[in-house]
């Protein structure tokens, strides 16, 4: 499950940010990183935690003190995170959500993908349309427009 998360932390971003010059790159990455724990549970349901997203920001803040450009555009990873954490679901598995508080064996967890069933498939259907449609809105369909996006990362939403 990908376009969910994508679509939906692009959309949440314009409307809580409305800022023209946010780069969504990394915003994309960070919201389909954890993907690999929805997948793979065990262990790597980590990948879904508020600590992990939380750890994530702190070595973003700490390796950008003094790089203003650098902080803007790797901000997009940890709030990628939250986000899908948010979109996800995992804040509603609670040795999820707040591992490693709530205890650090996530052996038994099973994938958050596992866990919601057909509902994975009717998530993912919304957000390949949701998708499209960012796709549609920003002419990104269009491969000199989609180079262009690739170096810069922005959108303007109407």
């Amino acid at each position: 499950m990908f376009f969910w998360f994508i679509a939906t932390s692009i959309l949440v971003i314009h409307y809580v940010f409305t800022d023209p010059q946010f780069d969504y790159r990394l915003l994309i990455v960070g919201s389909v990183v954890p993907v690999a724990g929805d997948i793979a549970g065990s262990w790597l349901s980590a990948l879904n935690s508020l600590s992990f997203a939380v750890a994530v920001l702190v070595v973003v803040m700490a390796t950008t003190i003094g790089k203003r450009q650098a902080r803007r555009l790797l901000l997009g990873l940890p709030i990628g995170c939250l986000l899908h954490s948010v979109f996800g679901g995992s804040w509603n598995t609670t040795e999820v959500f707040w591992w490693p508080f709530a205890g650090v064996d996530l052996t038994g967890s099973q994938g958050m993908l596992a866990s919601r069933g057909v509902w994975s498939i009717v998530l993912e259907i919304v957000g390949l349309g949701l998708t499209y449609w960012i796709l549609k809105k920003h002419r990104l369909l269009a491969v000199d427009r989609l180079r262009e996006w690739s170096r810069d990362g922005k959108l303007t939403f109407s």
